[in-house]
């Protein structure tokens, strides 16, 4: 019988060790333009050596960036002994670090500095530090203040803008001007406070009762109460509710259009609008006047005061056309651009030198500001040599448009500029461009190729917008199937099955034949 035991084993063992500079290299890169502002500005708060350059050239070159690394590389073992120590990258983190700097992460040392002893404390006069200005200001005539006791801190701009207004606060606001018993109020507030963006109650009343501790009479009389509020709609448990409380507001209760809803919604979302004529007993006339109706009710009342409104995309890469040739620049107009603080600069060069804690805590922020300052050069350096790979592959959609469009693979670009397929994926994400054909996203050029005609790959995004076409062109009475939209797309050369075009028509969300026909 083995018993267990506690022995020591040497090994030899290689593994990737990310320094903390590969790391921020790696997360740089991914950020669009808004999150690289708010990581800049977040590292000039915690970090005292580097600060914003208040004009343009005060910031550090690459250039210079690379000869401070490079210096402090060559820094003496003695003073690199003085270094916090910091985990260096056994192996390159799958190839994201490309391009013409070094990618050994945070560098080994910083930059050579002199010893010497500690600096002589000498004595200040208590009369040196009274500050006689702000003194004699608190009775000087105001009519004579200087202009600095007179600067006051004003509101921020913000706090004049109108926030929006949210679906629970549109309720509140209308619960609150109705008279409702204590218990009522208290079932309404939690029935609305478990209402969804599209205002809808999702939460079952019997869970809402045992979690709130409220009576099931009181949370019937709250739901009434908050589905009685504007939008009209709003509460209802399931679609059929949420239209039979529009059409009950407005006075059409046991109407065509309110039996349709209430007993024979199935053969409304099939369209079987023969099949409800023979149903209700009602002329075909009257059934089209229903669907009317009903075509107008909002199958979402909460939607329209949850929504954030319409995205503003601004984009990180300008290409633009000068002659024959396409001019790439990044939008770096409000990013700040940054420089090391010339203080501790100086801290740093001059002869008499702070305690070696003061010492080795300024040095691990200079090396750690020239770390930044090199991460967001690259990343800027890689999404410029992408930008370039992508026009040379796309030049006829820069020239006439979307349907010029070719298929593009990330791996193809990885190779071309010579980086790791990682690198150009987190290069692009999340990053626009604005092109002579309007603004995209960078990921848009690259697309999947499709077997097209004579041979040649066509874009998958261009097949689906021929079969998108092809749905909107087609009779109402009699869509097309997918197995004519496969024959058509044969005939034009383009290979793929019908069950290929069925997932395309699911990936853009386009109903099936028999939910697209309409009976007459």
């Amino acid at each position: 019988m083995s018993s267990l035991s506690q022995r020591l084993h040497l090994g030899v063992q290689q593994k990737q060790i990310l320094t903390p500079g590969l790391v921020q290299m790696v997360t740089v890169l991914q950020l669009n333009r808004l999150e690289l502002k708010d990581m800049i500005m977040n590292e000039i708060a915690e970090n005292p050596v580097l600060e914003e350059a208040a004009e343009a050239g005060e910031e550090l070159t690459p250039i210079e960036v690379q000869s401070l690394l490079e210096r402090e590389r060559q820094a003496e073992p003695a003073e690199q002994a003085l270094i916090v120590d910091q985990p260096e990258a056994v192996q390159s983190f799958d190839g994201a670090v490309d391009g013409d700097f070094s990618a050994d992460g945070a560098p080994e040392a910083a930059a050579a500095i002199p010893s010497a002893e500690e600096p002589v404390k000498t004595e200040t006069d208590p009369f040196d530090e009274i500050d006689f200005g702000s003194f004699f200001d608190d009775y000087l005539d105001p009519g004579f203040k200087s202009p600095a006791s007179e600067s006051v801190e004003k509101p921020s701009f913000e706090t004049f803008l109108s926030s929006p207004v949210t679906l629970s606060d549109y309720l509140q606001s209308q619960l609150s001007v109705l008279v409702l018993p204590d218990g009522v109020r208290d079932a309404a507030n939690s029935i609305i406070g478990n209402l969804d963006e599209c205002g809808y109650l999702t939460t079952p009343l019997e869970e809402i009762a045992v979690t709130e501790g409220l009576s099931p009479d009181d949370l019937q009389a709250g739901l009434e109460a908050v589905q009685s509020l504007d939008p009209t709609g709003v509460g209802a448990r399931k679609l059929r509710e949420c239209l039979l409380l529009q059409l009950e507001s407005r006075n059409a209760r046991d109407s065509v259009a309110w039996r349709i809803v209430h007993d024979h919604l199935k053969l409304l979302e099939t369209r079987q609008f023969s099949q409800l004529a023979k149903v209700l007993g009602r002329p075909q006339e009257h059934i089209q006047i229903a669907v009317n109706a009903i075509r107008h009710l909002d199958p979402a009342p909460g939607l329209r005061y949850s929504s954030v409104g319409a995205r503003q995309v601004q984009p990180d890469v300008h290409i633009s056309k000068d002659g024959d040739d396409y001019i790439i620049s990044l939008n770096d107009d409000d990013i700040p651009q940054l420089r090391l603080n010339g203080d501790y600069k100086r801290m740093l060069d001059r002869d008499q030198e702070p305690n070696k804690d003061v010492r080795n805590y300024v040095k691990e922020r200079y090396a750690s500001a020239l770390q930044l300052i090199k991460n967001i050069e690259q990343r800027k350096q890689t999404i410029v040599r992408v930008c370039q790979a992508i026009i040379r592959r796309q030049t006829d959609f820069l020239e006439y448009g979307i349907d010029c469009l070719k298929p593009m693979m990330i791996k193809e670009v990885a190779e071309e500029i010579g980086v790791h397929p990682s690198t150009v994926s987190r290069a692009v994400a999340n990053k626009y461009a604005h092109t002579p054909q309007g603004i995209f996203e960078l990921r848009y050029f690259f697309s999947e190729a499709v077997q097209g005609p004579s041979g040649r790959e066509t874009p998958l995004l261009i097949v689906k917008r021929r079969v998108k076409k092809m749905i909107e062109d087609e009779d109402a009475a009699d869509p097309l199937t997918d197995d004519k939209i496969t024959a058509r797309l044969q005939a034009e050369g383009i290979q793929v099955t019908r069950r290929t075009v069925a997932k395309y028509r699911e990936d853009m969300k386009i109903p099936a034949t028999h939910q697209r026909r309409v009976r007459a």
